[in-house]
């Protein structure tokens, strides 16, 4: 299959379509799933710590007692009320004509990416962002216009402010505000209430994407866009991190009159979510088993980002510099600049049987991260991630010193006579 001819001669594909390619992130699936591989690769949530037992409890009582759980329906209210009390707790007040329920938070940003994005118009992104931003954008063949992003503060909003004074109209501004995927940098409450104020100043709307928001693990704990303005961040949130990415449950939080054209969009790709998702996610939390579990998690993945910043500091060269993530999953690292993460990540797998992501994986196209990599924390047990940040180490310091010895080498080559 080439990109001439991706399926026949007499079948043309959108012109969008030649230039698509899966994300590196899902080309790893292979790789990290083969025996023996220790992975920091995937966003993935501990499997150990899925509730399935009382999951399993509150899905058995739905099916045992509510006929409509397998039949077509409309959202179910319940869940929208404990989605409202789940806002509260970021400081979020909202009603449940507000909530829009989603397959997915990936589909939040689909369904919100289709209702303000039009064909060749301009989308505001950090020069390294979530990768599902951008292969949600893609169809549309925007024109991007890129922020910088301070490893300790978060995004650089005087850049955005200087595109909007010069005349930069985009469609909407995507933003990870807390425990930033993949930057795990979390945005200063400064750099927040000036976000707001040029998103108000300028109507441009704000799409707030906070899976992590609930798995914060250092005080204080800064209040979402969404918390700060009602009228133009659109607040997208999900269950994944929380119970299971399986369910395939999520939210956005928008004004009650944006609500009807979200579920035109919606109806499009997939009619409604999983009645029967809907209402067991639901009998879950009227159990009250949800605040122990997300507790239960902060302290598992506290325990494990901890080991994984001790590991760094142990094992990898004086000169590499990583973030410190106040939640969230992941911690960005950057290399001396001599190393190539891409090569890197294949040396790595083939030597050491260890994965992660490289920086490049989430690059807007035109930046240069080729010394950056993402390292998932959440995954892996306190030894199994110790283990594993030793091996990458050892690899790092090989193809280090390897290249000196090259360096070495050539010198004289090149001495001046």
């Amino acid at each position: 299959m080439t990109a001439e001819h991706p399926l026949n001669q007499d079948i043309s594909l959108a012109d969008w379509t030649y230039t698509m390619s899966r994300s590196v992130l899902r080309q790893m699936i292979g790789v990290v799933s083969q025996p023996g591989i220790l992975s920091f690769a995937g966003g993935l949530p501990a499997p150990e710590l899925f509730p399935a037992a009382d999951y399993a409890a509150a899905i058995t009582h739905v099916l045992a007692t509510d006929p409509k759980a397998l039949q077509y329906g409309l959202p179910f209210a319940p869940l929208k009320q404990h989605i409202v009390q789940l806002m509260a707790q970021r400081g979020i007040t909202c009603t449940t004509e507000q909530i829009f329920l989603t397959t997915g938070a990936q589909q939040g940003l689909d369904v919100l990416a289709r209702l303000l994005l039009n064909p060749g118009g301009q989308v505001m992104f950090e020069e390294v962002v979530y990768t599902g931003i951008q292969q949600v954008v893609a169809p549309f063949q925007p024109h991007i216009l890129t922020i910088s992003t301070d490893l300790a503060q978060g995004m650089a909003v005087h850049e955005v402010e200087a595109h909007l004074a010069n005349g930069a109209r985009p469609a909407f501004l995507y933003a990870i505000p807390d425990a930033h995927n993949p930057l795990g940098v979390s945005m200063s409450q400064a750099r927040r209430q000036q976000l707001v104020a040029l998103a108000v100043h300028y109507n441009i709307p704000l799409i707030e994407d906070d899976p992590y928001g609930l798995l914060q693990y250092d005080a204080p704990i800064m209040p979402p866009l969404r918390a700060l303005n009602d009228s133009h961040v659109l607040y997208v949130g999900s269950f994944s991190k929380i119970l299971a990415p399986a369910l395939r449950l999520g939210w956005i939080v928008a004004p009650e009159a944006l609500m009807p054209k979200l579920a035109v969009a919606k109806e499009a790709s997939d009619l409604e979510s999983s009645a029967l998702t809907q209402r067991a996610v639901s009998a879950y939390m009227d159990a009250g088993y949800l605040p122990g579990h997300v507790e239960q998690l902060r302290v598992a993945y506290g325990h494990r980002r901890d080991a994984m910043l001790a590991a760094l500091c142990n094992y990898f060269p004086a000169e590499a510099r990583w973030t410190v993530p106040k939640g969230g999953m992941f911690i960005w690292v950057t290399l001396p600049a001599e190393v190539d993460a891409a090569a890197l990540l294949h040396t790595a797998v083939a030597q050491e049987q260890v994965a992660f992501i490289p920086g490049h994986a989430f690059a807007v196209p035109g930046h240069n991260v080729h010394n950056c990599l993402r390292l998932n924390f959440s995954n892996c047990s306190v030894e199994i991630i110790d283990e594993g940040i030793k091996r990458l180490a050892n690899v790092i310091n090989s193809i280090r010193k390897m290249n000196l010895e090259l360096c070495d080498h050539l010198m004289p080559q090149y001495a001046t006579p």
